[in-house]
Formats: C-alpha cells, sequence, structure tokens
C-alpha cells in the first residue's frame, strides 16, 4: 500500500503542528514563502508514509490532505 500527502501551500501557515505529530518526520517546514508572506510546509516523499492522516487532522486550516491507495 502506498501513501501520500497533499499539501496546499497557500492555505498553509507553517505552524508546524503537522511536522511534530508526524510519527515518521516526513513533513518540515520549508524554506519558500508562500503568497500570504508564510514559510509553508512541505513533505519528504521517502516512502515512509503510512497514510495515518495525523497530519490533516491535527492542520488547523485543513491544507493536507492525505491519500491512500489499497491496490495491490
Amino acid at each position: 500500500m502506498t501513501s501520500k500527502i497533499e499539501i496546499d501551500k497557500e492555505r498553509c501557515k507553517g505552524c508546524g503542528l503537522c511536522t511534530i505529530s508526524c510519527p515518521k518526520e516526513a513533513i518540515r517546514i520549508g524554506e519558500e514563502i508562500n503568497r500570504q508572506g508564510y514559510l509553508f510546509v512541505v513533505w519528504d516523499d521517502n516512502g515512509s508514509c503510512t497514510g495515518c492522516a495525523i497530519c490533516g487532522e491535527i492542520c488547523p486550516d485543513v491544507a493536507i490532505k492525505v491519500w491512500k491507495d489499497t491496490k495491490k
């Protein structure tokens, strides 16, 4: 099963809640600034994401979507 997350960089305020909640440490604060002037988070697709969706649930700005592919 593969998982991925999608981050809406324009909604993200870079609060970092998702970075500290990710059990695989696959999300980090990026180095780019969005139109609102915030450093937004980025996902390091290193294959460790389990699709647990903790990041999406904790995001106060609903800027993260989690996708799980359950096909074998």
